[in-house]
């Protein structure tokens, strides 16, 4: 008696947070996506290409939300470099530079 008791009460929890996650999600205050299911549209973050300088320095390229930057990281920190001329980096090749 007490097991089937116990499986209830499991039950009933599980059942109250499906119902508060389905809520939530229309609403629109939670969303979920596993990568490759659904999908949610295009990246807004997109590493372009990275350079090694020395085993603690590299310089990373990166994309984000349709702006390109640079930045250079190292032991002490990053440091993010922007160029105004860098909106026609397109595909890992920069051109207009």
């Amino acid at each position: 008696m007490e097991a089937i008791q116990q499986i209830l009460s499991v039950v009933a929890v599980l059942t109250l947070l499906g119902c508060t996650l389905y809520w939530l999600r229309s609403k629109g205050v939670a969303r979920f996506s596993v990568k490759g299911i659904g999908g949610g549209g295009p990246p807004r973050m997109q590493s372009l290409e990275r350079i090694s300088l020395t085993p603690q320095h590299s310089l990373h390229l990166v994309r984000v939300a349709g702006r390109v930057l640079l930045v250079a990281v190292s032991p002490g920190g990053c440091s993010v470099l922007e160029g105004p001329g860098w909106d026609g980096v397109d595909d890992g090749k920069v051109a207009n530079l």
